[in-house]
């Protein structure tokens, strides 16, 4: 089948776009991929949206500027369709299913309820091709976490890579993730901890630009090295695997009166040792780190990350080939063919559902 993904992820930059083929259980070609970014009056909208969010008391509430957002997100995913066919000359009749994401803007799986704004049946009438959406919802009802959802693909990307050394895919969006996996062993995941969004939403306030670029700031900063430490000892840390959380679960934190160069390596620092800090919770160490999403592209964390988890090998998504920014759509294409096959997208050691669970609601133009 051919499926496209869509994501949009918690740093809030804009929608992945990636064309698969696969028939659910391997991966038999990754096609092109693309990108809608979105303007900083968007983001704006979105920013003030998982603000609002806190109010939400059941899935369906839209409170403070959610409708408008919702809106706007079905809209810029309509966009980044139109303009990703057009791009690459892909016939609309050829594509058999998109996996549409939507934002999320809430994520309490202890209170079995998550969030994530986006029509998809209006996009399905749009785009005039089958959407699969509202993936994570069935999990969580189930007493699930909802997250992560891509360690199956990652085990399907996996099965390309030579050796039965345990491996672990690392996700670093606004969030962090993980899938452990080991020849023969059903698949580990959690969440480990912040991913970019607090470095984000500091270098925001501090700098007024929205990332650190290159880590370039954070590589000139000298880590708090005993703040890092003090914030490794909050309960999530030590919790085993599943565990999921939501992007403003740590949004709390207060850091040190910091110049923003050392604020700056002393968050990228908290997502590294985050990372690091999972291993012990694990079957056995990694011997291979494979670094996907946006985090990658951070030659300062990346270096963190080795330091941290050295002797482990550590290499980005793209000295394997594969485009890492793309790899969540592409995971959400896959999931959306699992989902019509009724295939499982979740087990009991990936979000802590009781039995294996597929999801997703079907809309038809």
């Amino acid at each position: 089948m051919r499926a496209i993904g869509l994501m949009s992820g918690t740093s809030m930059d804009g929608v992945d776009v990636a064309l698969i083929e696969s028939d659910g259980e391997t991966v038999q070609r990754l096609g092109p991929s693309g990108y809608r970014p979105y303007g900083e009056g968007e983001r704006k909208v979105l920013r003030q949206g998982l603000t609002d969010a806190l109010g939400i008391a059941k899935r369906t509430d839209r409170p403070g500027v959610l409708a408008d957002a919702e809106r706007l997100i079905t809209r810029a995913h309509v966009e980044a369709i139109e303009d990703f066919l057009t791009r690459h000359q892909i016939a609309r009749d050829s594509i058999d299913v998109i996996g549409f994401h939507g934002q999320t803007v809430l994520h309490r799986p202890a209170q079995r309820l998550t969030v994530q704004i986006g029509d998809g049946a209006a996009l399905a009438n749009a785009a005039k091709i089958p959407v699969v959406y509202d993936l994570r919802a069935a999990d969580v009802a189930a007493g699930g976490q909802g997250a992560p959802l891509v360690p199956v693909f990652h085990r399907a990307l996996a099965r390309t890579l030579n050796g039965d050394q345990p491996t672990c895919f690392v996700n670093i969006g606004g969030v962090s993730n993980i899938t452990y996996m080991e020849a023969d062993k059903p698949l580990i995941a959690c969440d480990t901890g912040p991913g970019n969004a607090l470095l984000d939403d500091f270098m925001l306030k501090a700098t007024g630009h929205a990332v650190d670029r290159d880590g370039a700031l954070a590589a000139t900063g000298t880590v708090d090295e005993m703040w890092v430490q003090d914030i490794l000892r909050m309960p999530f840390f030590g919790e085993p695997p599943p565990k999921s959380l939501d992007r403003n679960h740590f949004a709390a934190l207060v850091l040190p009166e910091l110049p923003p160069a050392d604020g700056a390596a002393t968050l990228t620092a908290l997502t590294a040792a985050s990372i690091a800090g999972i291993v012990p919770l694990l079957p056995k160490p990694p011997s291979i780190w494979v670094v996907l999403g946006g985090g990658a592209n951070n030659p300062t964390l990346m270096r963190m990350l080795r330091e941290r988890l050295t002797p482990a090998k550590v290499e980005t998504a793209a000295a394997r080939g594969w485009h890492g920014d793309s790899i969540e759509a592409q995971a959400f294409a896959f999931l959306a063919i699992r989902s019509l096959k009724g295939l499982p997208l979740t087990y009991p050691q990936t979000t802590g559902a009781p039995a294996p669970m597929t999801g997703g609601v079907l809309a038809k133009p």
